[in-house]
């Protein structure tokens, strides 16, 4: 892809983690003869971000989100595979590349501890060679749509969380880095902050061309901000698409509700029983079943629900975004 800003080709890391033995005898052996096993935190996974997407990168804890976002950003060197963005290989390339990036870690700061947010600023002009207009200018825009004015003049180890991570965004884009990688940046925050930050990046994506690169367990940063979803699961990408076609690819929430005084479970049950559907008593005489729509039409279930009981009542629900990946990742859970 000629325009592709991030170019990964059965990108890999594995982690080799030392095996520990029980009792006392086990630590001895453990001493002097160490077995170690291997980890594959991220395993043969493959995409490409054309210049100016934004996108999401979901999965369960542990599935490899954070692990690709630090090789993605020079921190990490992959074990496999081929990685460049921007045209550099992080990992080789890290000096030159990360002048080019903006990174922000929802749970670590970039900010110096005891300087004045404005102080890092500074030095981070100074380090980016960035005009003094192009400062003040970019300053006020930080300050209009993250209400950062009010932060400068304190340290970083007296900001809130909220506060921190609304710095550490301005810090991020203050030399307009064509990529930033964001790993969880709204964890925490409360409604109204985490409403500016969303803002703020959709500024930066849809009006400068920022591209974008997400981890996070919050939807509403998904729903808010990116046009494109992958989600990765024990290391494997298992999705690639739309926010919408997440729904429709990987659905098995939609679910059907309906008001049957006279009905049972089992009555139920047993009508829809060649589907593979269990109903459940939800409230007195109210019954839900959940099945997915890749297999089971919507239609011809509601047509045999209303021929199998006497119904006052019914609704149908759409699959979210939420649904679909707490679904997943239950999945996952299981193994």
């Amino acid at each position: 892809m000629a325009d592709a800003i991030i170019q990964a080709e059965r990108l890999s890391r594995a982690f080799r983690l030392p095996t520990r033995r029980e009792g006392l005898a086990g630590a001895f052996r453990d001493l002097l003869n160490p077995e170690y096993r291997t980890v594959h935190a991220v395993r043969d996974v493959s995409f490409t971000v054309p210049r100016g997407q934004s996108v999401a990168y979901l999965g369960p804890n542990g599935a490899g989100k954070s692990t690709t976002v630090k090789m993605l950003a020079g921190i990490l060197k992959p074990t496999g595979g081929d990685l460049t963005v921007l045209g550099y290989h992080p990992h080789r390339q890290r000096r030159d590349y990360v002048r080019n990036i903006g990174v922000v870690f929802g749970q670590r700061s970039t900010l110096w501890y005891d300087l004045a947010v404005m102080e890092s600023l500074r030095l981070l002009q100074r380090v980016y060679a960035i005009p003094e207009t192009t400062f003040r200018e970019r300053l006020a825009r930080f300050d209009e749509v993250l209400g950062l004015g009010k932060l400068l003049a304190t340290p970083a180890r007296k900001l809130s969380l909220g506060q921190r991570v609304r710095a550490d965004i301005a810090a991020a884009l203050l030399h307009a880095p064509p990529i930033v990688f964001l790993d969880e940046p709204t964890i925490g925050l409360d409604v109204a902050v985490k409403a500016r930050i969303r803002e703020f990046l959709r500024h930066a994506n849809r009006e400068l061309g920022t591209t974008l690169l997400l981890t996070t367990h919050d939807l509403g940063d998904v729903e808010a901000i990116a046009e494109r979803v992958l989600v990765i699961d024990r290391g494997e990408l298992v999705f690639d698409g739309t926010p919408r076609s997440l729904r429709e690819e990987l659905g098995r929430g939609d679910r059907l509700t309906v008001v049957a005084p006279r009905a049972s479970p089992g009555t139920l049950d047993a009508a829809t029983a060649d589907l593979g559907l269990t109903w459940h008593e939800v409230a007195e005489g109210k019954f839900e079943t959940v099945y997915d729509t890749r297999t089971i039409a919507t239609a011809a279930l509601v047509q045999r629900t209303l021929t199998a009981v006497s119904v006052e009542d019914l609704e149908l629900r759409e699959a979210s975004i939420e649904d679909v990946l707490r679904d997943l990742y239950e999945r996952s859970e299981r193994g």
